[in-house]
């Protein structure tokens, strides 16, 4: 029996994707500080989530084999570049979101993500981008340093969720 990990595979999301997309981030929202969400969202607002991304700000999800005979894959992460913020002198940087459901964690998923994302990023001809983590999350600031972001700044107490103070780490990813 083979140790090796199966491959995973990233694709462009497609609306149906919106269950697997909002249980993994929904199992967030409700269990861990990773987004600072109060309310999960429902299948329709994932879809509109969903049917408002493409070109650079496209979603894309994580795959791996389903283990079903038929060869059918289940979705395991997903990822997306947004505007770093609206005034038009910011257009130049973007900003990322990357989610892996906690079965998956650790396993190179995250990185395959974020590479993609790197790479989409570069290809659109965007100059920077920046993450912002719930500085306490040490996959999430591993991940982002492993990936050559560098830590630019720190929110002290900025967001508050399960009657804690949440500090938020910036990173930045110069492209």
């Amino acid at each position: 029996m083979s140790s090796q990990r199966p491959a995973v595979e990233i694709r462009l999301a497609t609306l149906d994707d919106a269950p697997a997309i909002r249980a993994i981030y929904n199992f967030e929202v409700e269990n861990h500080t990773t987004t600072f969400d109060l309310v999960p969202r429902t299948l329709e607002g994932q879809r509109t989530w969903l049917a408002e991304r493409s070109g650079a700000f496209a979603a894309v999800v994580a795959t791996l084999p389903s283990g079903a005979a038929d060869g059918t894959r289940q979705v395991v992460g997903f990822a997306s570049l947004s505007p770093y913020k609206e005034r038009a002198a910011y257009r130049p940087t973007v900003e990322n979101s990357v989610y892996v459901s906690r079965d998956h964690a650790g396993n190179g998923i995250g990185r395959a993500l974020m590479e993609h994302l790197i790479k989409v990023a570069r290809d659109s001809g965007f100059h920077s981008m920046i993450a912002r983590i719930e500085a306490s999350s040490e996959a999430s600031l591993a991940l982002h340093r492993a990936c050559e972001f560098r830590l630019i700044g720190v929110e002290h107490e900025v967001g508050r969720k399960f009657n804690r103070w949440l500090s938020t780490a910036s990173m930045q990813l110069m492209l």
